[in-house]
């Protein structure tokens, strides 16, 4: 980008100079062979030339105090890391991941470390960050300025996506071999978090809700509403009877779904050809999901290439759940469409189907599987290798 003015003060040290498309004046120097350059967000010449005087003389005083550090800094390294991860990863992640991961750095991480040197960035770094984050903010409102709202130290689990987006540039910095080692940024406070088991409806709970969405398509408010319905409660039998993933059933065509006679079990079931976010696989439904899907074509006469699912249920699927008082769990957890899923891996589990049948069916690992389902169910274990009781001995006389 060309500069449309230059001018040089203290003796040719300092360069102030316009950009073709800014009003404000940037100021540059050079200090033992490396560049600097400072915005003096001024529009005014004679402003910018302070400005730009105060900059210069306190780089000369960092110098001679051995405190002024040079290398490319953290904020060099965010800019590489957008670039390179929005590029690598299209089509592999959405739109809305990546962004996640630009805003993280424009609103918390850059203010803080984005003028660090990244040589000098060292494992403490995760920590100074945590508790910068844990910490309200001097300049906070007070209760009688406007707009004051109560501050609350954001979750846990946002500062460990923010931990995580800052691991990945300092990845991204490595890579470029513009540091010598990665950083620990772990938290070393950590206690070991208890395995918590995912939302899921038991049986009762899973009858009351889809009795409460044939209800709800029987009682219809208009035509189009009637539509919507129905489609969601054979949503939700299909997803209750596959194990689908959301995402999964989003990507469904009627093209990805045969109706078959199942050779080992002689029952009618679906054989679906699933795309997720781990590639292609295969899914067998239970019998159950069969009735469903045969009515969405009668009602749907769809194409081949027409999706299963293209209309979102968010907004009945949450207002059913609340009025049948099943939206939380006893943990106080939010039950979503991907309840039905977990509901699907415990039903299997209870009726004593084999785990790694299960696993596979659902496009996951054992581990998973026995980490946040098999662990809360007490019919997973088995009383007669439990309640073993070692034979008494009979002392002869």
């Amino acid at each position: 980008m060309s500069n449309t003015q230059i001018h040089k003060i203290l003796g040719d040290q300092v360069s102030l100079f316009q950009r073709s498309d800014s009003k404000r004046w940037h100021c540059s120097t050079s200090i033992k062979g490396r560049q600097y350059r400072k915005s003096t967000k001024q529009d005014s010449l004679a402003a910018a030339k302070d400005v730009a005087q105060d900059w210069y003389l306190n780089l000369h005083q960092q110098d001679r105090e051995g405190i002024l550090k040079s290398g490319r800094t953290f904020k060099q390294a965010a800019k590489k890391f957008e670039v390179e991860y929005e590029a690598i990863t299209a089509d592999r992640r959405s739109p809305k991941w990546v962004q996640g991961h630009k805003d993280r750095l424009r609103l918390h991480i850059l203010p803080f470390m984005g003028s660090k040197v990244l040589k000098e960035i060292t494992s403490g770094a995760g920590q100074e960050y945590r508790v910068h984050r844990m910490t309200k903010p001097k300049n906070w409102p007070k209760e009688d300025d406007d707009g004051y709202k109560p501050w609350k130290h954001p979750a846990q689990k946002t500062i460990h996506n923010e931990v995580v987006t800052m691991n990945m540039v300092l990845r991204t910095a490595l890579r470029h071999r513009w540091i010598d080692y990665l950083p620990d940024l772990s938290d070393p406070y950590r206690r070991q978090s208890k395995v918590e088991h995912r939302p899921w409806f038991t049986q009762k709970e899973y009858k009351q809700f889809y009795e409460a969405t044939r209800k709800n398509a029987a009682h219809p408010k208009s035509e189009r509403f009637r539509y919507y319905a129905e489609q969601l409660h054979d949503y939700v039998l299909i997803m209750a009877n596959t194990g689908l993933r959301p995402d999964e059933a989003k990507r469904l065509e009627y093209r990805d779904i045969e109706i078959v006679d199942d050779d080992l079990t002689g029952e009618t079931i679906l054989e679906i050809e699933v795309r997720g976010k781990r590639g292609v696989g295969f899914c067998k439904s239970m019998p159950g999901a069969v009735r469903p899907y045969q009515r969405m074509l009668e009602r749907n006469t769809p194409k081949d290439t027409d999706f299963l699912f293209p209309n979102d249920f968010k907004k009945m699927f949450n207002n059913i759940l609340h009025e049948q008082k099943l939206k939380f769990d006893r943990e106080g957890k939010a039950r979503t469409s991907y309840s039905l899923r977990h509901s699907y891996i415990c039903f299997r589990l209870l009726e004593g189907a084999d785990i790694y049948q299960v696993a596979k069916n659902c496009r996951t690992s054992v581990e998973m599987i026995e980490k946040h389902y098999a662990a809360h169910l007490k019919d997973m274990i088995d009383t007669s290798l439990v309640n073993v009781r070692r034979a008494k001995t009979v002392k002869s006389s």
